[in-house]
C-alpha cells in the first residue's frame, strides 16, 4: 500500500463512485478534504456526455460539493481534442443533447444536427449519451453510416447507473446502430487513456503520482491501466465481487467504497 500513499492526483469517476443519482456517498466529502489537505488534486472524470460542465457544477453544489470548471474533464473534452487532432476540417453530424452540441460548437468544431441539404457535405458521425434521443436522429445516423461516414462515439458504456438500476448509454446506442448498419464506432472516452493523460498534462503530475478511481472495470479501471497509472476499484456501483472475480481486468487496488479508500490513505 506504500505506492498508494504517493498518489496526489485522484481522477474520480462520479456516478457509482462518489454518488448515485443525487445521493452523495458516505465518505466523499471527507475524501475530498483529505486530498486537499495533502496538497493534492481531486479531478472529476466522466464518460457521461449528456450534460455540460456547468450542469455538473450545479449538481455538485446541490449535493454539497463545491467545484469549478477546472475540476472536470469529460468525454466531450476528450472528443473535442481527438477531432481537432485527427479530423479538424470534417463536418460531423452530432447525435447528442443540446448542451453537448453547444459545447462542440463553442470549441470551434464543424457540427450539424440536420442532414437536409448538407447530406453530401457531412463527413462524420459522432454519437453520445443522448438523453434527448428521437427516432429522427436514429434515422439520420443510420443513413450516414450506411453511406460510409467517419464514425466516432464519446464513450462505450452500455448503461448508466440510476437510483433504481440502469438506463441505456452510448454503448447501447452504438450496438443498435451496429445491428442496423454493421458499423461500429471508434470510442473516445474511458477506457481510452486520453482523459487521464489530459489531466496529468494539465496539472503537472507524473504517472506514479496519479490514480484513476471508479466503479466500472471496462471503463474506469481499464482506462487507468491503459494510461499506466494506479487503478482503484470501488465496489459501490457497477462492479461487485462476483464481477471482479470473473473479469480478466485487474485493478491495482480494490476497496468497498470511497470511505474504505480514505481509511487506508489515512493510516
Amino acid at each position: 500500500m506504500e505506492k498508494l500513499k504517493q498518489i496526489r492526483l485522484f481522477c474520480l469517476d462520479m456516478d457509482g463512485t462518489i454518488y448515485l443519482d443525487n445521493d452523495l456517498f458516505d465518505g466523499t466529502l471527507d475524501f475530498l478534504a483529505y486530498v486537499k489537505s495533502i496538497g493534492g488534486k481531486a479531478l472529476f472524470l466522466t464518460n457521461n456526455s449528456s450534460k455540460g460542465i456547468d450542469k455538473y457544477i450545479e449538481k455538485m453544489a446541490r449535493i454539497g460539493i463545491s467545484a469549478t470548471a477546472e475540476d472536470f474533464i469529460t468525454s466531450t473534452d476528450a472528443t473535442i481534442l481527438y477531432i481537432k487532432e485527427n479530423h479538424p476540417n470534417v463536418l460531423f453530424y452530432a447525435m447528442g443533447t443540446v448542451s453537448f452540441v453547444a459545447q462542440l460548437r463553442e470549441a470551434g468544431l464543424k457540427v450539424t444536427t440536420e442532414i437536409g441539404d448538407d447530406f453530401d457535405a457531412i463527413g462524420g458521425v459522432l454519437i453520445s449519451n443522448d438523453i434527448e434521443l428521437t427516432f429522427k436522429k436514429l434515422d439520420d445516423v443510420s443513413r450516414l453510416l450506411t453511406r460510409g461516414a467517419i464514425y466516432l462515439a464519446t464513450n462505450p458504456d452500455p448503461a448508466c447507473p440510476t437510483a433504481y438500476g440502469y438506463v441505456p448509454d452510448c454503448g447501447s446506442f452504438a450496438q443498435g446502430f451496429f445491428n442496423a448498419t454493421g458499423k461500429m464506432p471508434h470510442y473516445i472516452g474511458k477506457p481510452e487513456p486520453t482523459m487521464i493523460e489530459m489531466a496529468m498534462k494539465k496539472f503537472g503530475y507524473k504517472a506514479n503520482e496519479t490514480a484513476m478511481v471508479g466503479d466500472m472495470l471496462k471503463t474506469d479501471i481499464l482506462a487507468g491501466n491503459n494510461a499506466g497509472v494506479s487503478s482503484i476499484l470501488v465496489l459501490s456501483g457497477g462492479t461487485d465481487e462476483a464481477k471482479l472475480a470473473a473479469s480478466d481486468i485487474r485493478p491495482t487496488y480494490v476497496f468497498k467504497n470511497i470511505r474504505a479508500l480514505l481509511t487506508e490513505l489515512e493510516k
